[in-house]
């Protein structure tokens, strides 16, 4: 069973920082990509940033320049620094990967349980 643990959401005002982290335990062969996604009311899941286990990153165009995604393979975590934070980055926040787990060769995407990160203007 593999398990993706996030932390690090809360309320902010506009114009702060956040930083939410994310872990992934369990039996793990191997971790692809990681990133984090985000599902404001309303609205359809959406990318907002990916990280290869390489380190080439990927970011919507939204948060480029404000967040950073980053990456230990050796603890099978991954972390996003939010700054600047905008009152339209209020949305729940998700942890993905794209692994192949233990006694498996198929590669499939794992979520987190998401986490609110909520920005007041």
């Amino acid at each position: 069973q593999v398990q993706l643990v996030e932390s690090g959401g809360g309320l902010v005002q506009a114009g702060g920082s956040l930083r939410l982290s994310c872990a992934a335990s369990g039996s793990i062969l191997r971790i692809y990509s990681m990133g984090w996604y985000r599902q404001a009311p309303g609205k359809q899941r959406e990318l907002v940033t990916t990280i290869t286990s390489g380190g080439a990153t990927n970011y919507a165009d939204s948060v480029k320049g404000r967040f950073t995604i980053s990456r230990d393979n050796a603890k099978n975590t991954v972390n996003l620094q939010m700054n600047t934070l905008k009152p339209e980055d209020t949305a729940v926040y998700y942890c993905n990967a794209n692994l192949v787990r233990g006694g498996s060769i198929l590669r499939r995407d794992y979520w987190g349980q998401g986490t609110q990160v909520t920005v007041s203007s």
